[in-house]
């Protein structure tokens, strides 16, 4: 049973003829896309923007409308996934990469909705190490400076080599343990000079779609 497929395409209900749509990153916004795809094919009129390369390439090729962010003053939805989801609502993102995008196309979203498989579903934040997109600069002082929050900081690879972002930049994969107030970090997180932001994402998801084992569908809406 694919919980992701199930939850992202349960999400692509909510995309409506002319919407203007955030298309989100990683494994579980990838099954949302190639469904919307289908959709399109099927007559569905949408424009789309996309939050990392890999995304927008994908939509391309399924012959989902992207549009320039200059055309655009906004979106009516996005739809994205999460690596951890509380009972709140919020959220540690950016295990793809691209926590930076993903946040700005949020931010000019009327509504984010969240598709996530069951395992994603926890009390308190923090198990998954919380990525942190780090300019090069210094990167060493600013790791130092992290690490003085409470964490330990280590710089992603892909295949031997620094993980580079698409704003060419680095993530900074910090394990802080249990997050208990994620606004409070989240604040002292942007603090330091030469991070650019931070996968908490606090506040910002309407609606969490999750999907389970047995193949059922949890929508969750936040209070």
């Amino acid at each position: 049973m694919n919980m992701k497929r199930i939850a992202a395409e349960h999400a692509v209900q909510y995309i409506k003829d002319g919407m203007k749509v955030g298309l989100g990153t990683g494994s579980t916004a990838y099954w949302a896309i190639q469904k919307l795809g289908e959709r399109v094919k099927e007559g569905l009129s949408i424009q789309t923007v996309a939050t990392s390369k890999a995304s927008e390439k994908l939509a391309i090729e399924l012959g989902i409308p992207i549009i320039p962010f200059t055309k655009l003053d906004g979106l009516d939805v996005t739809i994205d996934g999460a690596d951890e989801i509380n009972t709140d609502l919020h959220l540690i993102k950016g295990g793809g990469g691209a926590l930076l995008r993903e946040k700005i196309v949020a931010y000019h979203s009327a509504r984010l909705i969240i598709i996530a498989d069951e395992s994603k579903r926890v009390q308190t934040l923090g198990q998954f190490p919380l990525p942190i997109e780090v300019i090069p600069f210094a990167v060493d002082w600013t790791l130092k400076a992290l690490e003085g929050l409470g964490c330990r900081a280590q710089l992603r690879t892909d295949d031997e080599r620094l993980f580079i972002t698409d704003n060419g930049n680095y993530i900074a994969d910090c394990r802080f343990g249990s997050i208990a107030l994620p606004l409070e970090l989240h604040n002292k997180i942007l603090g330091i000079p030469g991070i650019v932001d931070n996968g908490l994402f606090i506040g910002q998801a309407d609606l969490a779609i999750i999907g389970h084992r047995d193949g059922s569908v949890e929508v969750l809406e936040r209070k």
